[in-house]
């Protein structure tokens, strides 16, 4: 089944490209079916290409997808068009009576600040206690995983001595059989871009448990058995050039970056990268939707989640 996302969006034309299953508004009311409503709270400085990066992945889906794009209200991007903004993405007064499957909140670039010290942190912390009652699942995606586990576990992170830059494989923990994770190896390659990082004693402390780890680069993935909230600490999501468009922009603004590890063949910068993640990042988000499909009350109003 096709992702339904606004008519004229305008990541619309490049997932078209890439023979993404797209429904148009009118057709999607004409459907006999309920659904799967999604909502992405997007706080990358690159609308338009995380828009692209998980429509595609929920796109992927048997399922029909409702996909929902948020913002906060209390913080105005500097990256992205107003006029993008206002036509596309909702605030959470719009949408505070309306009931969803998921929130997904992306990753941000302000990771070395402490969490009290983020512009919208409290709108943030309304949003996430807002879902409490109106939305059935979450899934958080690096900053945004660590602003989940603060919220909802009272989970630390912890700010690292070097960035962690590049593509590190990931070992599943022995005990974490689950609908999630159909399908993969027992090692699989992750692009990582953070400077903090989640304690594994803390996390498992407060009875949450870790789907997957690094022995370079530590906590992928965890989750919480109760709520079936994921939180992904890395980024499955990121096109093959994301971390390629990172080094090279700083490199000409002529900080010290280190090179992506593992990222560029022979690590020789002129060769072009390969995308060895991809078809985990589909296989995660796959099993995601099935899951929440078969988990998510029909109907939303009878959401209970603490």
């Amino acid at each position: 089944m096709p992702i339904k996302i606004p008519d004229t969006l305008p990541a619309r034309e490049t997932l078209h490209a890439e023979g993404i299953d797209l429904i148009d508004s009118s057709t999607a009311l004409h459907q006999d079916i309920r659904p799967m409503r999604v909502l992405l709270l997007n706080l990358m400085p690159k609308k338009v290409q995380t828009e692209v990066q998980f429509a595609r992945l929920l796109g992927a889906s048997p399922l029909q997808v409702e996909l929902t794009l948020m913002t906060t209200a209390s913080y105005l991007p500097r990256n992205t068009g107003q006029e993008h903004l206002l036509e596309f993405y909702k605030t959470l007064e719009e949408i505070k009576d309306e009931h969803f499957d998921a929130l997904i909140i992306t990753g941000a670039p302000i990771e070395t600040l402490p969490f009290t010290e983020v512009n919208y942190w409290d709108e943030l912390s309304e949003i996430i206690e807002w879902s409490r009652t109106h939305v059935f699942r979450r899934l958080g995606i690096c900053w945004g995983a660590q602003a989940l586990l603060k919220v909802l576990h009272g989970v630390e992170k912890h700010t690292m001595e070097q960035k962690l830059f590049g593509i590190y494989d990931h070992n599943l923990e022995p005990d974490c059989a689950s609908r999630l994770l159909q399908g993969f190896t027992a090692r699989f390659p992750m692009p990582v871009s953070r400077y903090t990082a989640n304690n594994a004693a803390e996390i498992e402390a407060v009875g949450l448990q870790i789907l997957a780890r690094s022995e370079e680069s530590g906590v992928a993935m965890a989750r919480c058995k109760q709520t079936g909230d994921l939180f992904i600490l890395n980024h499955l999501e990121y096109d093959y050039d994301t971390l390629g468009q990172e080094y090279w922009r700083d490199k000409e603004a002529g900080a010290d970056t280190q090179l992506p590890a593992h990222y560029f063949p022979e690590d020789d910068d002129s060769n072009e990268p390969i995308n060895r993640w991809r078809p985990y990042a589909f296989l995660l988000f796959n099993n995601w939707l099935n899951e929440l499909y078969q988990d998510t009350p029909f109907d939303l109003t009878h959401i209970k989640n603490t």
